[in-house]
């Protein structure tokens, strides 16, 4: 498929520092556009899968949480050529990709010291 970058009014985006952790739907949307751009229905079925069917955004929670990533500049906007219904693909931006590295840098450290603390101790 071809794509064609189509950009968005965006209001400042946030410094990763100052963005805090990320809501779960908020995470899965990026991660899965994270490997490559992918229309909503795409999203929607990729976060199930990923999430072993325990997450299913209904097309209202997945429109409204685009909106703000757009909003956020962390995603944007793609029209693809040939595209039917003038279907819209999303990417992340490389705002969106830091958030998610950072976020996924602090749950690496998370995960450590519970692993740490949960291991067994000697006594």
């Amino acid at each position: 498929m071809q794509y064609v970058a189509v950009r968005h009014v965006v209001r400042r985006t946030r410094e990763v520092s100052d963005a805090g952790p990320l809501s779960e739907a908020v995470l899965l949307i990026l991660l899965s556009l994270a490997d490559e751009p992918r229309h909503g229905y795409s999203i929607m079925q990729d976060v199930e899968e990923v999430s072993e069917g325990r997450v299913r955004f209904s097309t209202g929670t997945l429109y409204g949480a685009l909106r703000r990533l757009l909003e956020a500049g962390w995603i944007e906007r793609l029209e693809e050529a040939h595209a039917p219904r003038d279907r819209v693909a999303y990417r992340l931006t490389r705002a969106g990709r830091q958030h998610l590295k950072a976020e996924a840098d602090r749950m690496k450290q998370l995960a450590r010291v519970a692993s740490l603390r949960l291991s067994p101790r000697e006594t």
